[in-house]
């Protein structure tokens, strides 16, 4: 052990305070984070701080992510046990699953840390989410990217950050797929969660290869399933984007009958575009509806992982000049289900 963390502040509710009804910035408030921390927690870690930008998450762009990445890959891992990452809960999930691809090999822990309310809010659980994380670097000897998270009334969760998906609506609470998450502190010291759909200890320990997708190209449309949705409402005929991605059903379904809502009918549009299609995200063991039939065999389809880590596959696809279809059954940091 170094005892020795660095933190890597980068603004959102955590680095925030609450003036009046409204939440701002403020960059002092990361020095308050840990200061907060040394308060309630006994330890002999040294924490080094660097701050690279200072942005509500939700105002992310792709210049201030390259930013991001390149402030992680600045330090030295061979001076620290671990790095800590703050972030904004609005864009967690997204920024989460970027960085588990990215630095899917990094030989330390690297742990994000958010809050859904600011520190000076005493529903603020920030702290805790820190020491959590602080609590898991010090416990584990393998490498990869996580993220610590304590919903309402719950331990502080820690997460595979290529497992993190979107947050509750209203509540902004955060799970892994399927509901499994690596781990969770307990008592203040971290306890794996022994499930098969977790990769064991033994297996982060081993050596995983570096990412060759590094760029983000965001000439994608996203579109997520509903009942009735209106598939000729989406026309491309002045701005062409390099791919769709239609978010399915759970069951793996999207509406194929009818016109304007039959998939099948704008799947046909797409490809006289020339424009990629791709469904997210479908489970491999399944069974398939006949709505369903052929429908994976006539375009791109994602499968055992969530629709969050398919969208980062797809946009390092398309910005790295990869095949898509390579890039979503790739396994880099256990994101595959199956």
């Amino acid at each position: 052990m170094k005892n020795r963390i660095c933190v890597i502040f980068t603004g959102g509710t955590i680095g925030s305070f609450s003036d009046g009804s409204m939440v701002s910035l403020n960059p002092e408030t990361s020095s308050l984070l840990i200061k907060k921390y040394r308060e309630r927690f006994v330890t002999a870690i040294e924490f080094d701080v660097l701050r690279p930008l200072n942005i509500l998450s939700e105002n992310v762009q792709p210049a201030d992510l390259e930013k991001m990445a390149d402030c992680v890959k600045s330090v030295d891992l061979d001076a620290y046990d671990g790095i800590i990452l703050t972030h904004g809960t609005d864009t967690l999930c997204f920024t989460a699953n970027l960085f588990s691809q990215l630095f899917c090999d990094i030989k330390i822990p690297l742990v994000f840390v958010s809050a859904l309310y600011p520190l000076d809010d005493d529903r603020s659980r920030g702290v805790e989410n820190f020491a959590g994380a602080v609590t898991f670097i010090e416990s584990v000897d393998f490498g990869g990217v996580f993220v610590s998270f304590e919903n309402h009334a719950e331990n502080c969760k820690i997460h595979l950050a290529s497992r993190l998906i979107s947050a509750t609506q209203i509540r902004g609470e955060y799970e892994s797929i399927l509901n499994v998450p690596f781990g969770e502190i307990r008592g203040w010291r971290f306890v794996y969660n022994e499930n098969d759909n977790n990769p064991t200890p033994s297996e982060l320990r081993r050596p995983r290869k570096p990412c060759g997708a590094q760029k983000l190209c965001t000439d994608l449309v996203t579109i997520q399933a509903h009942s009735l949705l209106n598939f000729d409402y989406y026309r491309f005929n002045d701005v062409k984007p390099k791919a769709v991605m239609v978010q399915l059903y759970h069951s793996g379904t999207v509406c194929t009958e009818g016109k304007e809502n039959n998939f099948k009918n704008f799947l046909a549009y797409c490809k006289n575009l020339g424009i990629e299609v791709v469904i997210a995200t479908i489970d491999s063991k399944a069974r398939v509806y006949g709505s369903a039939v052929g429908l994976a065999e006539t375009c791109i389809a994602a499968y055992d992982i969530s629709f969050e880590m398919a969208t980062v596959k797809v946009l390092l696809a398309l910005g790295s000049g990869l095949d898509i279809s390579n890039e979503l059954a790739t396994n880099r940091f256990f994101e595959k289900l199956h």
